[in-house]
């Protein structure tokens, strides 16, 4: 039986045959290829298989079967460091069984791509050499196609007329598009979209520019809100949280905000949007107070919690 650092080694040499960069080329990408091919020791390269996995799952795998431990906050560096590159190749496919999941889900996995599988169950035999280069030759048309794919599950959001952005797929994009397709033009008609999170990219959108106009310099580690817009006829900046991602504005996310737009020229309102009314009454009791919630579910509605304005900013701001 061929030791386990013997299949190290072959997982090593197959990286590097594949193309990928040098800094994957170590332990641990060979270690995460093994595990999502279940080549245990004992198997060979033709009984190769292509279970869906997670990333716990994963280090679960290369700690048992090869005595190789990762403390698990060493998951963002499996992810973006191993798995990333995997798939941007081609080479692994993400959530195969369920394209459209959000991209920040505990339930997403990983699984090798069908022709990369029939590749690999050839290594360490002579068909090995003819199989590689055709399946290079043929690996950017994959990798487009999967690309292309990917793309199609994309939440498009339509910032102005004529123009529009996609953001990753989940539930959490959905609500920042009604946030800026529906909420902004009923509550703040000719708004312009400053800032749009996205669960798989932190900037999924961001007018810097516009922002640094209206004296707010934001911090790169700064927790911005889900969706900012800035109202031009009233001078206001409305700071929107989509409850989908950390919750309402309450207390304590109140003041935060406050912090971080401190600087603002222009007069602050804080907005919680939710998807319905039943998501709503489970957080009434957080909710901050000067603040103001609007629900999808009832669209034209706008609820005021308390203060002397009804959606406006507070503090002397006009």
């Amino acid at each position: 039986m061929k030791s386990r650092s013997r299949y190290l080694k072959e997982a090593q040499q197959i990286i590097v045959s594949l193309g990928l960069p040098r800094a994957q080329q170590n332990d641990r990408s060979a270690l995460i290829l093994l595990a999502l091919l279940n080549l245990i020791p004992g198997k060979s390269w033709a009984d190769a298989e292509a279970p869906l996995m997670g990333i716990t799952p994963i280090m679960d795998w290369v700690r048992e079967h090869f005595k190789k431990h990762y403390a698990p906050n060493t998951r963002e560096t499996v992810r973006r460091q191993s798995m990333h590159q995997f798939c941007d190749a081609g080479i692994v496919l993400y959530n195969p069984d369920h394209p459209d999941r959000p991209v920040n889900s505990p339930k997403a996995v990983y699984q090798i791509e069908p022709s990369a599988l029939a590749l690999l169950r050839t290594f360490d035999t002579a068909a090995w050499h003819d199989n590689l280069p055709e399946y290079l030759a043929k690996r950017e048309s994959l990798v487009e196609r999967y690309a292309n794919e990917r793309e199609q599950n994309r939440v498009p959001v339509e910032i102005m007329p004529g123009r529009k952005i996609t953001l990753s797929p989940g539930e959490h994009s959905e609500l920042i598009r009604e946030i800026i397709e529906s909420f902004a033009p009923r509550f703040a008609p000719g708004s312009v979209l400053v800032y749009a999170g996205d669960t798989g990219d932190k900037w999924g959108y961001f007018d810097a520019a516009l922002l640094s106009e209206l004296g707010v310099e934001v911090d790169l580690h700064g927790k911005m809100p889900d969706v900012v817009l800035y109202f031009k006829s009233k001078n206001w900046l409305l700071l929107v949280e989509s409850v989908t991602s950390h919750g309402p504005v309450d207390g304590k996310r109140h003041e935060e905000l406050k912090a971080l737009f401190i600087d603002s020229m222009a007069g602050l309102v804080f907005v919680t949007a939710f998807p319905n009314r039943a998501l709503m009454a489970r957080y009434l009791g957080e909710i901050a107070w000067e603040t103001e919630v609007w629900v999808v579910d009832a669209p034209s509605h706008l609820i005021h919690f308390n203060g002397e304005r009804f959606l406006g900013p507070y503090s002397g701001d006009s």
